[in-house]
């Protein structure tokens, strides 16, 4: 099953146009979704939670339509961005009690051992939480309404190496545990390299790579070489071409082809996804 489905979105804003004609998300896992800041990533977001309304297009969530359907959707969905909307004033505590009502499956066991499990204190007000205790709380307050889908829009942004992890190992553990699919946006794409089932990549509001993780990781690799092999007609075989005196470094997914054209004049390593992102857009932007 789809839990979510997009088809012929379009949505401009100023000078930019989001543009996908067909998207769909699958049920119980990750999806990354990768691109530079400013790609589309989340307008794609706040489409998809009813925020924005699109030109043309419909998205539809577990088979609802966003805009016929957008309460009973907020239901099924846990999000976790910028900005929160939580009262700076108030404690976790209270911003707790004023948000559960409005969710038909809170859990408070739930809550409560998510914030043992960060030791946050129930007591201590929103705008006192540093960077990263803000982050575990919007992230608990996401899971603890046990939603079907999680919306994640930076979640790691400008944190330290421990807190993301921890934010990483418990929305994987969490996972583990519910019936929840992930739509994860970021630009940190480590972060997705461990985690990621399925990956959709944004450059300037298109879809430019949409396919599973273990696709990609036996797809693309970086290949090394003498500068001599560019003036080969090699221009649909290598992407992003980055050239110096001792020779260049390029992305393909053409590495069969390559080889048997090549031979031991190439070397080649496994790209991780940044290096696709960084590469892809460079040979877009020649």
């Amino acid at each position: 099953m789809n839990v979510i489905e997009i088809s012929n979105l379009k949505k401009t804003l100023g000078s930019f146009t989001l543009d996908i004609p067909n998207l769909v998300v699958k049920e119980g896992y990750i999806t990354g979704f990768i691109g530079q800041n400013g790609a589309g990533k989340t307008t794609t977001l706040r489409l998809i939670m009813g925020l924005l309304t699109p030109e043309q297009g419909e998205i539809k969530i577990f088979g609802k339509t966003v805009k016929k359907d957008g309460v009973a959707i907020r239901n099924l969905i846990g999000y976790v961005g910028e900005p929160t909307g939580y009262l700076t004033e108030a404690t976790v505590e209270d911003t707790k009690k004023m948000i559960a009502p409005f969710y038909k499956a809170w859990d408070e066991t739930l809550f409560n051992k998510y914030t043992r499990l960060f030791d946050l204190d129930p007591k201590k007000k929103i705008k006192d939480l540093s960077q990263g205790q803000g982050k575990q709380f919007s992230l608990i307050m996401a899971l603890s309404h046990r939603p079907k889908l999680i919306l994640l829009d930076e979640p790691t942004a400008n944190l330290d190496p421990v807190v993301r992890h921890q934010i990483l190992d418990l929305l994987m553990e969490h996972m583990q545990n519910e019936e929840v699919s992930t739509f994860y946006s970021t630009h940190i794409t480590s972060d997705l390299d461990k985690a990621s089932d399925y990956i959709v990549m944004l450059q300037k509001g298109k879809v430019v790579v949409y396919e599973d993780k273990e696709t990609i990781d036996s797809k693309y690799f970086m290949v090394k070489g003498p500068n001599r092999i560019l003036d080969k007609g090699l221009g649909n075989e290598l992407k992003g071409i980055n050239q110096n005196a001792f020779g260049f470094e390029a992305l393909t997914n053409q590495r069969e082809t390559l080889e048997r054209r090549f031979g031991k004049d190439l070397l080649f390593a496994k790209a991780s996804l940044e290096d696709i992102m960084v590469y892809l857009e460079r040979g877009n932007r020649k």
